[in-house]
């Protein structure tokens, strides 16, 4: 998938990878659904997400909380005080540990609610989406408050990070039906 450059092209990434999303959960089934993710057999996946994920829950919530940033972070900038996207005390050098403070924090949200609350933050950051032109969103140096454009937020927190969501889930599965995850 080539990185988007243009509204068009961010609707339509977005819309594709939400719909591949979607359908991949849909395809799932309810024993994958129900084995915990484990990735420790795999010396290739050390990042820590492979460790702090376990489950679809998991994975809702850190879509969700990744739209929330974008949805906090644009409306304070556009309301005159100027905060960075990563949160104090935290940085694009120790976002990972921002990321397990968001699942630790849900550690007791169903996947029921997490899936609506993913559902929901989804259509509230397209219906942000929307409401920019391509100049706006894919200009540079359009708001003071963004280093790159605008649109690249848009993208690292939707087409880009539900593509994330299904490449771990296509690794859960392929984890779950090898013959090793039968042995043990």
């Amino acid at each position: 998938m080539p990185r988007p450059r243009n509204k068009d092209d961010l609707v339509k990434a977005a819309d594709e990878q939400y719909k591949k999303l979607n359908d991949f959960i849909v395809s799932m089934t309810e024993q994958e659904l129900a084995t915990e993710f484990d990735f420790s057999n795999d010396p290739k996946k050390t990042e820590r997400h492979w460790s702090r994920d376990k489950n679809l829950r998991d994975i809702y919530i850190h879509l969700y909380e990744w739209h929330q940033l974008l949805l906090s972070w644009i409306k304070v900038n556009e309301s005159g005080e100027e905060k960075p996207f990563i949160p104090e005390p935290y940085s694009w050098k120790t976002y990972g540990d921002m990321n397990c403070e968001f699942w630790e924090k849900h550690q007791k949200t169903s996947l029921e609610d997490a899936k609506k609350m993913f559902e929901k933050s989804h259509a509230e950051v397209y219906g942000l989406l929307d409401n920019y032109t391509n100049e706006q969103l894919f200009g540079r140096g359009v708001y003071p408050w963004v280093n790159t454009d605008l649109g690249s937020y848009f993208v690292s927190v939707m087409p880009s990070h539900y593509d994330w969501a299904i490449k771990k889930l296509k690794a859960h599965r392929k984890n779950h039906s090898s013959p090793q995850s039968r042995i043990s």
